[in-house]
């Protein structure tokens, strides 16, 4: 075998063993912020909040990551990987659809009102926020840190 045979084979094997990591990395949902930015993420189901704070699911097409970010601009409470919020105060009108976005690698439980819920990792939830008492603010809470973030519901 000559030289430049080793050097072609030295290449095969080194991009199967990075495509192999990828694909393993990937499967078990420990990819970075990029690769999760542009996947189609699979725990996004769609939820209806009320002023009793029931959930209801909706026949609704789940949204891609990439779809949701357009849909939600200025309607996004974003949590970080200490629960931190941004933006942490947000103003909206009754029955305004909002995300809540989970940019950490591991599960949330978030508190939103009265209403819990479980984002996966690089996960979100969409969910509309309704009340009969107005104006009225919601508090977010994401694992063990209360108030992370507020919500003003207003007329």
């Amino acid at each position: 075998m000559n030289k430049i045979d080793k050097n072609v084979w030295v290449a095969v094997i080194t991009i199967l063993v990075l495509g192999l990591i990828l694909f393993i990395g990937f499967s078990k949902g420990k990819t970075g912020t990029l690769i999760s930015d542009l996947t189609d993420l699979t725990d996004q189901s769609s939820e209806e909040v009320s002023d009793t704070k029931t959930v209801k699911k909706t026949s609704e097409k789940a949204l891609t990551y990439g779809e949701a970010l357009i849909a939600y601009e200025g309607k996004r409470v974003q949590l970080g990987m200490d629960c931190q919020a941004t933006p942490s105060n947000l103003a909206l009108k009754n029955n305004t659809k909002i995300m809540i976005d989970n940019r950490s690698s591991l599960v949330r439980e978030v508190e939103v009102g009265d209403t819990r819920m479980t984002i996966s990792p690089w996960g979100f939830k969409e969910m509309t926020l309704s009340s009969g008492t107005l104006p009225i603010t919601w508090y977010v809470d994401c694992g063990d840190s209360q108030n992370v973030a507020s919500l003003l519901i207003q007329p």
